[in-house]
C-alpha cells in the first residue's frame, strides 16, 4: 500500500508568497540591512580561515 501525498503547485506557491509577504512586511529596513552587513561580515571571515587554515596546512607538510 503506498500512500502517495499530491501537493499542487498552486498550494506551494501560495504558502511560499504568503511567509514572504508576511516577513517583508513585519521585518523593518534597518534589520534587513544589518542582516545583510552580518552575513557579508559572516562569508569574509569565513573565507579568511580558510585561506588561513589552507596556507597552514600547506607550510606544515613542507
Amino acid at each position: 500500500m503506498s500512500t502517495h501525498n499530491n501537493i499542487e503547485s498552486g498550494t506551494i506557491l501560495g504558502t511560499v508568497s504568503g511567509t514572504v509577504l508576511t516577513v517583508a512586511v513585519n521585518v523593518g529596513s534597518s534589520d534587513i540591512l544589518k542582516t545583510v552587513i552580518l552575513a557579508s561580515l559572516g562569508a569574509v571571515v569565513s573565507f579568511s580561515v580558510s585561506l588561513l587554515l589552507k596556507w597552514l596546512v600547506k607550510k606544515i607538510k613542507e
